[in-house]
């Protein structure tokens, strides 16, 4: 029996994704709201990066894994176009539900699928562009999920990874105060949910940082990685490309 961590907790690493959708079906009616009220908005800005640096071409494949509320595929939707697809998955079935209910009520139609990033039911080189953003730090085996990431990539395709990373020395004291006094407050009067916003907050922690994340893309097999930090490394986008 292997154990993994769930934030600060050591757990059995069968049981990890068991805890992570108990804090996804909690969190799920409010996590747009909470989105914004976490970031000030600037997670917005954080996935109109994204959607610049992948560069959607009319006619491209893109799977977007942790899809969620949906805000990168409606992105990439409006990109791609009707001669592409975007395949909108999550592995919590409350996020992807959210997500499918918003795209519709926009007039937007997409191939939706609860899925696990570790086992995608996808075949070898069948995307131009795949992306996670805010999803793979809670993935218990991230090497094997990067390692689906690249097989199902077309060869010069291109992974996308959007993730809370290792803040700038002169931020840590701030950003750990905030994290940690004044996130699950904001859980607990909006969401009504102190503890998913705890877990949150300590998965960043234990989430690897960009140095780490590059190698560990490198070891899946993507032979070229550019690491871009955002708001002063609160956020990094991690670009590999299928060689």
């Amino acid at each position: 029996m292997a154990n993994t961590h769930f934030g600060f907790k050591t757990v059995d690493e069968n049981e990890k994704a068991r805890h992570v959708r108990s804090v996804f079906d909690s969190v799920a009616p409010k996590y747009d709201v909470m989105n914004d009220l976490m970031s000030a908005g600037l997670h917005r800005l954080w996935k109109r990066y994204t959607i610049a640096v992948a560069n959607p071409q009319p006619g491209h494949q893109v799977l977007d894994i942790a899809g969620g509320t949906g805000d990168l595929s409606l992105a990439f939707a409006r990109k791609v176009g009707a001669a592409g697809r975007v395949v909108h998955t999550d592995i919590n079935e409350a996020m992807l539900r959210e997500g499918r209910t918003r795209l519709l009520d926009l007039g937007v139609v997409l191939p939706t699928m609860v899925c696990d990033a570790e086992k995608l039911p996808f075949a070898d080189n069948s995307f131009d562009i795949v992306t996670v953003a805010f999803g793979l730090r809670n993935m218990t085996h991230k090497e094997l999920a990067l390692a689906e990431m690249h097989r199902t990539l077309k060869p010069g395709g291109k992974l996308l990874v959007l993730e809370f990373s290792r803040v700038a020395k002169p931020l840590e004291k701030a950003y750990d105060w905030y994290s940690f006094n004044i996130l699950p407050k904001i859980g607990k009067w909006v969401a009504n949910d102190e503890e998913s916003y705890r877990y949150l907050a300590e998965s960043i922690r234990m989430h690897p940082d960009q140095e780490t994340l590059r190698q560990m893309m490198k070891a899946a097999g993507f032979g070229h990685v550019d690491v871009h930090n955002l708001t002063g490394g609160v956020v990094a986008l991690h670009v590999g490309i299928k060689c």
